[in-house]
């Protein structure tokens, strides 16, 4: 868009394609074929898409204009990098970055944006500026919620002297993994088996239910996961 203000002739889908090849030669090398072919559908497509008329938000506030815009191309953008493709331009770059470094897709694509809007501050107004500050944080936010959020795990450790009919409830009913962890207590020196599960944040409520009907005493602790790997249960997309 940068390049489009200062070079009006050249239209944003055009630029857009050219800036994706040197981009897509690093998704090639550093992710896969797979993911590569699909980024250049999901490029194609978006290229396309921009010269399509479509209508207008009868929206006058820009501030409502930005978290709108932010919302729909957030959910967007996390479907396409669900979908195990991507639009290809910084999406490609952002998943590089989180395969080698674990950094988020979102915030990624958030630092890159910030810097290049740091970088306009003296060709556009402040006030677009911080208006697409907005957009560009809430469409991140969206992005990371579609690609990890939605698959959201928590990691559960129970703490029961009715720890074997537990585990198989959870094995039988839930089909869920459990691992069993030896310990024993502090102060009591008690030797205790602690039961150690991951499961989707869909399947919590009754998760618990299911351990208070076996043992309304058991300890429970719950806590949240940045991401999980494994079959199954893992909530990252193999690219």
């Amino acid at each position: 868009m940068l390049i489009h203000y200062m070079l009006p002739s050249l239209p944003v889908g055009v630029i857009y394609f050219l800036l994706n090849v040197p981009v897509f030669i690093f998704g090639w090398m550093y992710v896969g074929r797979r993911f590569f072919f699909y980024s250049i559908a999901g490029m194609l497509i978006y290229s396309i898409a921009v010269f399509i008329p479509i209508p207008e938000f009868a929206i006058e506030d820009p501030l409502l204009n930005a978290l709108a815009a932010g919302i729909i191309v957030g959910v967007g953008g996390g479907l396409l990098l669900r979908s195990l493709g991507s639009a290809g331009g910084m999406d490609i770059l952002a998943i590089i970055i989180k395969k080698k470094y674990s950094i988020r897709i979102g915030s990624t694509s958030l630092g890159f944006n910030v810097l290049l809007m740091l970088t306009a501050i003296s060709r556009l107004p402040l006030e677009m500026i911080l208006y697409t500050l907005i957009y560009i944080y809430v469409s991140t936010h969206f992005v990371n919620l579609v690609v990890t959020g939605l698959s959201m795990r928590k990691s559960v450790m129970i703490i029961s002297d009715r720890w074997e009919e537990i585990s198989a409830e959870i094995m039988n009913k839930m089909r869920r993994g459990v691992t069993v962890i030896h310990g024993h207590g502090g102060y009591t020196k008690k030797g205790q088996n602690i039961l150690y599960s991951v499961i989707p944040f869909q399947e919590l409520a009754r998760f618990k239910d299911l351990i208070r009907k076996v043992d309304p005493k058991a300890f429970v602790v719950i806590t949240e996961t940045l991401e999980v790997m494994g079959h199954r249960i893992g909530n990252q997309p193999h690219w």
